[in-house]
């Protein structure tokens, strides 16, 4: 009898959109029950101070497991290709653009905003300005916030270890795996970060605005440029953008709940001080 070789292994077929979309419903409704939940418990178990503190804890671990939840969403979308016609869509279009090596140079100086040593740069002197005018604890924030979502990005290109995008010349060089877009984290990471300290020190509301506002500009125009110069592609960036969108979120959160304890410890010490000893005059 002829011997009969196994079958090759097949990619298991994804499953239907309506089931999909029954799936990621059932997650968005996790997600929210959670959320009433954590609501009530701080409504009927903390009072005053607690509460305060309860809800910008509650609002830092929120703002974590929606950017977690989109990432993995679109993580998994990647690793089943599904968003590679779009990817190759939109970089040939770049790549076809008549304005592109005009527009090159440009692209290549914005990019560089997002390069490690810009970044670190920026880090470095606004963690000095925060130090020495005693915002000793968003100068800490700072530092964490940045190393932590290095360390973050790092491991999650080992991880998806995919490929760069080679559909044109690149305007720039590059060498590490593509997803997620360590520009795009970086920046959003630090940038955002860095923007909600120094609104934190305006006075006027537009100036917080204007901070915040030219903050996130900065950010997307890193996340472009990279696509723009070929070494990305667009979910590359997207996820780059969420998860140090989130990972920034999640810190000034912390912050907040930190300063609200140090400045009741401070409070409370110094009526302590004030308060005059038993049996004294």
């Amino acid at each position: 009898m002829p011997h009969r070789t196994a079958p090759a292994s097949r990619r298991p077929p994804r499953p239907p959109r309506s089931e999909r979309r029954e799936g990621t419903r059932g997650h968005w409704s996790l997600f929210w029950n959670l959320v009433f939940g954590a609501l009530r418990f701080i409504g009927k178990r903390a009072h005053g101070f607690y509460t305060t503190v309860g809800l910008f804890l509650l609002a830092g671990v929120l703002v974590a497991i929606g950017g977690v939840m989109l990432f993995v969403r679109l993580a998994g979308s990647v690793r089943e290709g599904a968003t590679q016609a779009f990817d190759e869509s939109v970089m040939r279009w770049v790549g076809a653009n008549p304005l592109r090596e005009t527009l090159q140079p440009v692209m290549v100086e914005i990019t560089m905003l997002g390069t490690g040593s810009v970044v670190m740069a920026v880090v470095v002197v606004s963690g000095l300005f925060l130090w020495l005018t005693r915002h000793k604890h968003s100068a800490v924030l700072l530092l964490v916030a940045t190393f932590t979502g290095l360390v973050l990005n790092n491991v999650l290109k080992m991880g998806f270890d995919r490929p760069r995008p080679r559909l044109f010349e690149w305007g720039t060089h590059a060498m590490t795996s593509s997803f997620p877009s360590g520009h795009a984290m970086s920046a959003a990471t630090v940038y955002v970060t860095v923007a909600y300290l120094a609104a934190r020190l305006q006075r006027r509301r537009w100036a917080r605005w204007a901070t915040v506002i030219f903050a996130l500009m900065v950010v997307l125009l890193i996340a472009a440029s990279r696509v723009y110069l070929g070494v990305h592609y667009p979910s590359d960036v997207a996820a780059g953008v969420i998860l140090g969108t989130a990972w920034a979120g999640f810190c000034m959160a912390m912050l907040e709940a930190i300063q609200l304890f140090a400045r009741r410890a401070g409070t409370v010490a110094q009526q302590a001080q004030e308060e005059p000893a038993p049996g004294g005059l």
